[in-house]
Formats: C-alpha cells, structure tokens, sequence
C-alpha cells in the first residue's frame, strides 16, 4: 500500500494567504483576459503590481502607410541607354510650394492663368494659387524673370517644398 503525500513528505511548500489572494488575483485577470480578448492588463494595488499578459492567441496587426506607386522603369536593350527616371528640370530658380496643398493656375474657373511659359513676371507677381483647408493662398514670384517651366498642373495636389515653377 502506498502512504498518502503530504506536503511535508514531498517538499511542497503551502502557500501564505497572500500568496493565494495573488494566485487567485491573477485567475481572475487571466479570465478577464480571455474573456475580453485582450492580450494584456495590469493590476496595481498598493505596493503589489500584477501584469498578466497573453501572447501568441492573438493576432498582432501592424498599420502602414501605403507605399508611393512607382512607374515601371523601361528595360534597356543591348546597345541603347536607359530612360532617366523623371524628366529633367530646365535650368533656373526653382519657385517652391511653401505648403501642402492644391495647385490652381488661375483665379476662378474658365479664366486666363496667373503665368505661362516665357511670360516676364515681376517681383512678387502672383504665380498660381495653393489651396489650403478652403483658404486660397497666392505664391508670389520671389523675384524678376521669366517662367521657363510650370511644373505642376491645375488642380494637382502638391507637398510642402516640392518645386511649382522654373524662372530663368
């Protein structure tokens, strides 16, 4: 016959009351976790602090930003050079979007543009507009010269500091 295993016998040791209200603590915040469907909670009372946290039940999603679409760059052939990438910028000074915005070319609708290619403009002539939450702000030119290039299109949405015109 084999003798019943007390706790003295086998080494086990019996928990203190505190230790089995921080096991039954911890059950509970192990229910509450799964009943929740959460993957961590912490408890703190006192200068007792209990963190139970669940891992690999749960699936962890990772939020992104869309990547920028990028063209196919042309396959060169045996023999002949590779395309470049974008078309070159015409010499000059770049007049620059001092804010993130939409691009307009002229005032209203159906009227004439600010600028075209090869006009002479004037310090502080009003190149195009930038729409910026509903208010229309005019980019003046920074100085004399002529307008090379417009670099953007009406109503083309523009980034803070990307280049709007090339004056020569």
């Amino acid at each position: 016959m084999s003798e019943p295993k007390d706790a003295a016998k086998s080494g086990a040791k019996k928990p203190s009351t505190s230790e089995a209200i921080e096991l039954g603590l911890i059950r509970s915040l192990a229910a509450i976790l799964k009943e929740t469907d959460l993957t961590e909670i912490e408890v703190e009372r006192g200068d007792l602090r209990i963190r139970v946290a669940r891992g690999g039940t749960a699936p962890t999603t990772y939020l992104t930003a869309p990547a920028a679409p990028t063209a196919a760059a042309p396959v060169a052939h045996a023999g002949e050079a590779a395309a470049p990438a974008a078309p070159p910028v015409r010499a000059g000074d770049l007049v620059k979007s001092p804010m993130v915005g939409t691009v307009y070319h002229q005032a209203t609708p159906g009227s004439d543009p600010f600028i075209k290619v090869g006009d002479k403009v004037a310090e502080g002539q009003t190149l195009m507009i930038v729409e910026a939450m509903k208010t229309m702000n005019p980019i003046p030119s920074p100085r004399a010269g002529v307008v090379v290039e417009v670099l953007v299109a009406d109503g083309q949405p523009v980034e803070f500091g990307e280049p709007l015109v090339v004056l020569e």
